[in-house]
């Protein structure tokens, strides 16, 4: 008897069909879940025509001051929790000692009532800031 051998040819494709499952059904969860990421706190800028810092070695430290007068620290645990003034101060100070030349900058909500904003700013002073910075939103240009 003889027997028969099957020639198989080897397949050189690649079948990306489940690859590209794969991948579209991550973007789908990456667009679900990418704005659950977004933190901060929500903040209604002031508008200023003002100049654009330069960009400086170190991220600078930002204190901001929202619509209800909390103050809120982006250096630390709890970023989105409001910190009393005894840890902003302590902790803004931490940070200048390990680096005198970090900008301070303050970030405060247009509804906020300035005395709050200028506490803030006192606040950072009092920790050691040789000079602290305001954040506004750029105004709209009204045509060319």
């Amino acid at each position: 008897m003889r027997r028969s051998r099957l020639h198989r040819r080897f397949m050189s494709e690649i079948n990306v069909v489940p690859y590209i499952d794969v991948m579209l059904v991550l973007l789908v969860i990456f667009m679900v879940t990418a704005p659950l990421i977004t933190q901060g706190v929500k903040v209604d800028l002031p508008q200023a025509d003002a100049e654009v810092i330069s960009e400086e070695t170190s991220e600078p430290v930002i204190i901001t001051v929202d619509q209800f007068g909390d103050l809120y620290l982006d250096v630390g645990e709890a970023k989105n929790r409001p910190v009393d003034r005894e840890t902003l101060l302590a902790r803004v100070s931490t940070v200048l000692k390990h680096n005198p030349r970090v900008p301070i900058m303050i970030r405060g909500d247009a509804a906020v009532d300035y005395g709050r904003v200028v506490e803030a700013m006192v606040l950072a002073q009092t920790a050691g800031a040789p000079s602290v910075g305001l954040i506004t939103t750029p105004l709209e240009r009204l045509g060319p």
